[in-house]
């Protein structure tokens, strides 16, 4: 588990530049959840660390594969200064634990709900799970070190391992996240596009559903 989460905690810094802060969050039965901060420009970064370290497995299974399963973080960008944004770091650990707790398998297209706004003001609770590779690119854990010789099956050598994938957070106002509902998450991505939605606004007004 924790060279995985090496080979993230790298690949995120990588892409994204040195965390300016983070904190950890530990849910009683879960693996610790940390979430990294970076500022680039005029936007914040958010970036959970820790999700990936278990595969997310099917509810109904009656075996879980300790090492097969889609692994994954989360990924949330907002204008900063805007809002009082760094209170999502708990909803956003709570999002990264709830394959754990629940047994979820979060994909994009999938919504995700704390139950409460995700900072204060914040016009959401939910989030669109979109799609990866755009911010940050898919993580192989079975590729070999640089200069060094192959993993044989990923760090836990229990078989190839998934691909981490790094999905960005899209948050939805209550009547978005029912539109969802209804129309899906493709029809709803083409609204905001269609009326200029900027989805890091941190206190944005509902697209036109209409």
């Amino acid at each position: 588990m924790g060279e995985i989460l090496a080979l993230v905690e790298a690949r995120l810094l990588t892409a994204l530049g040195e965390p300016d802060a983070r904190a950890a969050v530990t849910f009683l039965g879960t693996d610790r959840i940390e979430v990294l901060r970076f500022v680039d420009g005029d936007v914040v970064r958010y970036a959970t660390l820790g999700m990936s370290a278990q595969p997310m497995t099917d509810p109904t299974a009656t075996l879980a594969d300790p090492v097969k399963g889609p692994r994954a973080e989360l990924i949330l960008s907002v204008r900063a200064g805007l809002a009082d944004t760094d209170k999502v770091l708990r909803p956003l650990a709570v999002l990264a634990a709830s394959p754990q707790v629940e047994g979820l398998i979060v994909a994009p297209g999938a919504s995700l709900d704390v139950g409460e706004p995700l900072w204060p003001g914040a016009p959401f609770s939910s989030v669109l799970v979109a799609e990866p590779g755009g911010l940050v690119e898919d993580l192989d854990p079975n590729e070999p070190a640089p200069g060094g010789p192959g993993r044989d099956g990923g760090p836990d050598a229990g078989g190839p391992m998934d691909p981490v994938r790094f999905l960005p957070l899209l948050p939805m106002t209550h009547n978005e996240a029912a539109w969802k509902r209804v129309r899906g998450a493709q029809e709803l991505q083409e609204r905001w596009l269609s009326h200029g939605t900027d989805l890091r606004d941190p206190l944005r007004a509902s697209v036109d559903l209409d």
